[in-house]
């Protein structure tokens, strides 16, 4: 399988448009139907939830050829070989004798199970992780897993957007407004005679600090924005 926006992407097509391509070309597409030859699901670019879709070799085949252009022409040889090369794999094992492909059959199982065992694991180390917040250490572990976010997410959300959405979150839900606040805390550094740069340095963590109902609130839905991200 592949997703329809890397294949977008591959295609080279207009990259304002993607909405509008799927639209025609995936979900009102007649020949192909839902949960068979496409399966949408949401992702998150940029802050905001999007749309994607996994489609099957062949219809990303169908969808390369038309586009009508050489990347359209590559991606569908592309695809060819990939089933030209499950093809052959399928025919090799039904050569084999049937004691074997029992043994292959296992092994395969046996690898599936390792690997869903060790999806778990990390799923509960990344649940520790979550929970298991230090509040005596809560901005570099609040930070920490900000970043994770960034990073698990292959692009699509930057580490700037998911702390401010955090931010926004904390003054939606606490009532304050953290510029205001900061703007009032640098001028009374200034007026108590605190160094220019240390003033410039100051954040809006430096203003949650100030407040323990804000550090508890903070903590609390960073939590909630790793959980909903899936970390």
């Amino acid at each position: 399988m592949t997703t329809a926006r890397k294949l977008y992407d591959f295609l080279e097509l207009a990259p304002t448009q993607f909405a509008r391509w799927a639209k025609k070309n995936i979900e009102k597409n007649i020949f192909y139907d839902e949960n068979k030859d496409w399966w949408g699901f949401d992702i998150m670019s940029s802050g905001n939830k999007c749309k994607d879709y996994k489609l099957t070799t062949d219809f990303a085949k169908h969808l390369s050829m038309e586009s009508h252009s050489v990347r359209g022409k590559e991606a569908r040889d592309y695809f060819v070989t990939v089933e030209n090369k499950a093809r052959d794999t399928q025919l090799q094992l039904q050569n084999l004798s049937p004691e074997l492909r029992l043994l292959i059959s296992l092994e395969l199982k046996q690898n599936e199970h390792e690997k869903q065992l060790k999806q778990v694991k990390d799923d509960v180390k990344g649940i520790r992780e979550v929970v298991a917040i230090d509040h005596t250490s809560w901005r570099d572990e609040t930070n920490k897993l900000l970043r994770k976010i960034s990073t698990s997410s292959n692009g699509e959300v930057s580490f700037k957007d998911v702390r401010n959405e955090s931010y926004k979150l904390l003054e939606r839900r606490m009532g304050v407004n953290l510029p205001t606040r900061l703007t009032n805390k640098r001028r009374r550094m200034l007026e108590e005679g605190v160094c220019k740069s240390k003033i410039e340095r100051t954040n809006s963590l430096d203003v949650i600090a100030d407040d323990k109902k804000l550090i508890e609130g903070y903590i609390a839905i960073v939590k909630e924005i790793a959980i909903k991200y899936g970390l």
